[in-house]
């Protein structure tokens, strides 16, 4: 897909400002799946209903432009891997392409410029560590679903003959303890202190090290751990502070809020939303203190097709997503473990069912409950009848399960922000931060 000479231009005029300001500290922070409607649907689901007007949130605090995040073919729409691949490396390739080219060729990324510069790197996602956008900074494959390749890679590929990776915090044990390989092994044998309880994340006490504090993913923030991914960012500026000589480099991901928009489950969303705006106030009050450092935010892509307002209806009710405590499927296991369904419902959503609804609800549950293990399509008709009646209680629109080709939000703060203004590409956004990096 052709750049066109609006972007070269931007691309020109921000790398020749990359040379008079280059900080020494830089965190990357990404959003998966994190569109504009998220964005502002946070400022709503965080407003202050006492006050007259609505209160700014640290995303529009922060907020300097718009990204485009086009995959190399003509399909516009990005996946995550195609996308991290272009924040990663400057280079557009294919979906699900892990920091390779349209040829399958490994692209060098900024992650292992930093390394080789000197600078202390770290991962951090609520993901396995070795999903999409955290493996295109520090793996190579032709697909994100070979995640046994993908963590090899993460000792198997060295820069300068050491580990690209300092600090690594996340899920994805089953893939680094594995009957053919133990990684974790091998990353104890090389000097690593290695956590898998995330009640002892403050037992890290230096780098290097690994946390893998999950089997694969976190739990979703409304079910479980409300503030992990801001609890990690802490902890990880808390050790790169301890080790900045030489600067460092940090990915940080807000994994999940993909995640809740693949399953069109907003209470679930803002929840993410929450902790990635907390783990953001931490990256900021870092830069506070360390006017080194660069912060920039973005995200690969959208999720979901999210609006906010729906149905023909000229209102949102965040009242309603507030009252909503569990994930959607989390709702449907308890109704179906529960020997009162409209009490329990109450309990977890807060919204009020008509009678129609209540049969329906009840029907539904009952005919899961019946089901085989071996069959999911009636348990799939619960989540997505409860879906439907959190979304429709709310006003809540979506357009799919999938991504979407919207532009996505650019924040930055700190030194050399002012680079990535206005509209960029994804690329674009790469290329300015690579450029920094190499001048080390």
């Amino acid at each position: 897909m052709k750049k066109s000479l609006i972007a070269t231009t931007v691309l020109l005029a921000s790398s020749s400002l990359a040379y008079a300001d280059a900080p020494k500290n830089i965190i990357y922070m990404i959003g998966d799946g994190m569109g504009p409607a998220y964005t502002t649907g946070y400022r709503y689901f965080k407003d202050d209903k006492s006050t007259k007007y609505v209160e700014r949130t640290i995303f529009d605090e922060l907020f300097v432009g718009l990204a485009s995040t086009s995959p190399d073919d003509d399909t516009v729409v990005t996946d995550s891997a195609a996308g991290a691949t272009a924040l990663s490396t400057a280079t557009k390739s294919y979906n699900g392409a892990i920091a390779v080219d349209t040829a399958k060729k490994p692209l060098t990324t900024m992650l292992q410029i930093a390394k080789s510069k000197g600078l202390t790197t770290a991962l951090v996602a609520t993901s396995q560590i070795n999903h999409a956008t955290p493996a295109s900074f520090a793996a190579h494959n032709e697909s994100r679903r070979n995640y046994d390749e993908i963590a090899n890679d993460y000792v198997d590929v060295k820069v300068d003959g050491k580990l690209a990776v300092d600090l690594m915090l996340g899920g994805g044990t089953k893939y680094f303890i594995r009957d053919d390989r133990n990684l974790v092994s091998e990353f104890k044998q090389t000097g690593y202190q290695y956590v898998d309880d995330f009640d002892k994340l403050e037992s890290i006490k230096s780098i290097p090290a690994l946390g893998l504090f999950s089997d694969v993913a976190f739990a979703y923030a409304i079910d479980q751990n409300p503030t992990r991914l801001a609890d990690m960012a802490k902890k990880t500026l808390s050790l790169l502070d301890n080790n900045k000589r030489d600067g460092f480099f940090v990915m940080l991901e807000g994994s999940q809020i993909d995640w809740c928009g693949h399953a069109n489950d907003i209470a679930c969303a803002m929840a993410e939303m929450d902790d990635f705006a907390n783990a953001i106030k931490h990256a900021k009050q870092y830069v506070d203190q360390n006017p080194d450092t660069l912060l920039v935010v973005t995200a690969d892509h959208s999720t979901g097709g999210l609006t906010l307002g729906a149905n023909g209806h000229y209102s949102w009710h965040t009242d309603v997503i507030k009252g909503v405590n569990a994930s959607i499927t989390k709702i449907a296991k308890a109704l179906m473990k529960s020997d009162h369904l409209l009490t329990t419902w109450s309990d977890k959503t807060g919204i009020k069912l008509d009678k129609s609804q209540s049969e329906q609800l009840a029907m539904l549950t009952a005919t899961a409950k019946s089901e085989k293990d071996d069959e999911h399509k009636e348990k799939e008709a619960l989540v997505k009848h409860v879906r439907q009646l959190i979304s429709d209680a709310s006003n809540t629109g979506w357009t799919t399960g999938g991504h979407t080709a919207i532009d996505v939000p650019i924040l930055a703060y700190g030194k050399g922000a002012d680079a990535f203004k206005g509209h960029l590409d994804n690329t674009e956004i790469a290329n300015q931060l690579i450029n920094y990096i190499k001048q080390r």
